[in-house]
């Protein structure tokens, strides 16, 4: 017959290897010590291994094979407190599940301190996670692909979606340090940027299919995510606008340089949250929602950023935000 131990024998094995002793294990878990001794020896029957030494020592010692088992043992125990949470949480209305749409506006520090304190308290809810550019966040929940979105401009306004704004982004024009726009150490006008390349989002939502933002070139060069614009603009292929917070590196190690183009819609963008009055939303996704409006409320003005660059420090706050 196969070993099947019970979670109560793998408590007490784990027990007496922590505390290094059977009368340790016997007042941590408050019981006699014979019954400490007899469940271990029990279990070791089951496994048909010795899981301590015992013979001429003043304390039980773990065998290789204790120490190999060990580990699996600690691993039951916690996927059975996962599970024991998880199960808490349901009665309690926590979800299972969160779905966040985030957009490339939302600064990359911001969210990973969020979503890293997200996992430290909410252990057994899992999440899904998905980045858009422009309208995708807002085609996401609106089609109950997302709970919750995060992101620019609400490009359309619908009876079903509630949005609230809880900071705000902005785009600088930028290109390679050695781009010939960099060059001309000036502000430019519309001729000199016509002719160079300009790279473009192409936007996968219907929301704002066939609608350019900003783009004042003849030459377009259209890719279908910002990652990969970033990556050109760094390797000098074209002149485009990046979310300040995805640069701010590349500004401060001289790989960008922010283009000083007045025709360039320079203003701070909205970020906002979006949901539906129909899926309200739980413990967690709550929680989520406002701690994004905490740390996003404190992103630095266009002008504050740009000050900070100018002078090549950022503060730590600053940093964090955006």
């Amino acid at each position: 017959m196969e070993a099947n131990p019970t979670l109560d024998q793998l408590q007490v094995f784990l027990a007496v290897a922590e505390s290094g002793s059977f009368s340790g294990a016997s007042r941590s878990l408050n019981r006699a010590q014979s019954v400490i001794s007899y469940t271990i020896a029990n279990l070791e029957a089951q496994f048909d291994v010795p899981l301590f030494e015992r013979t001429g020592l003043r304390q039980p010692r773990l065998t290789d094979a204790g120490k190999a088992l060990l580990s699996d043992a600690r691993r039951i125990v916690a996927d059975l407190q996962v599970m024991r949470a998880r199960a808490k949480g349901f009665k309690q209305g926590l979800e299972a599940e969160v779905s966040l749409a985030i957009s490339v506006m939302v600064p990359t520090h911001a969210v990973v301190d969020v979503l890293r304190e997200f996992r430290d308290l909410f252990p057994s809810v899992g999440m899904r996670l998905n980045v858009g550019e422009l309208g995708v966040v807002m085609d996401m929940v609106l089609n109950d692909q997302a709970s919750i979105g995060i992101g620019g401009a609400v490009v359309q306004q619908h009876d079903a979606l509630l949005a609230e704004r809880i900071g705000h982004a902005f785009m600088m024009p930028v290109v390679a340090a050695d781009h010939p726009l960099a060059r001309l150490r000036r502000p430019l006008t519309l001729n000199d940027v016509r002719e160079e390349v300009q790279l473009v989002v192409t936007d996968a939502s219907d929301l704002t299919k066939g609608r350019d933002f900003n783009v004042l070139s003849y030459k377009i060069w259209r890719v279908s995510d910002m990652a990969t614009k970033h990556h050109l603009i760094r390797g000098g292929l074209g002149w485009g606008g990046m979310p300040a917070s995805l640069i701010t590196d590349d500004l401060r190690a001289g790989r960008l340089t922010r283009l000083d183009l007045p025709a360039y819609e320079q203003g701070e963008y909205p970020i906002y949250v979006v949901r539906k009055h129909a899926n309200p939303p739980g413990p967690a996704a709550s929680w989520l929602i406002q701690t994004f409006g905490e740390r996003l409320s404190r992103c630095p003005n266009r002008q504050d950023f740009e000050t900070m660059i100018e002078a090549q420090m950022l503060p730590d706050a600053a940093e964090a935000a955006e």
